[in-house]
């Protein structure tokens, strides 16, 4: 079965850090590039990070830059997103998501979710004193 996995989520103080993890099952991360999103309670989701297969490239989207960064372990088949220096509104359920494609920037861009084909359950991030 074809699936993607996120692990990492939690509770955390304003400052604070956090790894996610995306471990995909049924298929290899190697040529795809994959991108993380999250969704707060009633707003749409957003685009966070994404890195290409091709060289590794990595983009963010501008509120997170310099505090999060996305790598991939291709022996682990898992893609990471660390997240430092958390702010409350960083809060919400991240996601992780396959574009079967080799670039983030392929078409469009990287921040379409119509464009991620597999999605993983989520994992929930919240950021409180």
């Amino acid at each position: 079965q074809v699936q993607l996995v996120e692990s990492g989520g939690g509770l955390v103080q304003p400052g604070g850090s956090l790894r996610l993890s995306c471990a995909a099952y049924g298929f290899t991360l190697d040529s795809d590039a994959i991108a993380w999103f999250r969704q707060a309670p009633g707003k749409e989701r957003e685009a966070v990070s994404c890195i290409s297969a091709t060289d590794g490239s990595t983009y963010y989207t501008e509120s997170v830059k310099g505090r999060f960064t996305v790598s991939r372990d291709v022996a682990k088949n898992t893609v990471y997103l660390q997240l430092n220096s958390l702010k409350p509104e960083d809060t919400a359920v991240y996601y992780c998501a396959d574009r079967v494609a080799i670039d983030c920037e392929y078409g469009l861009g990287w921040s379409r979710t119509a464009d991620y084909v597999i999605w993983g359950q989520g994992t929930q991030v919240t950021v409180s004193t």
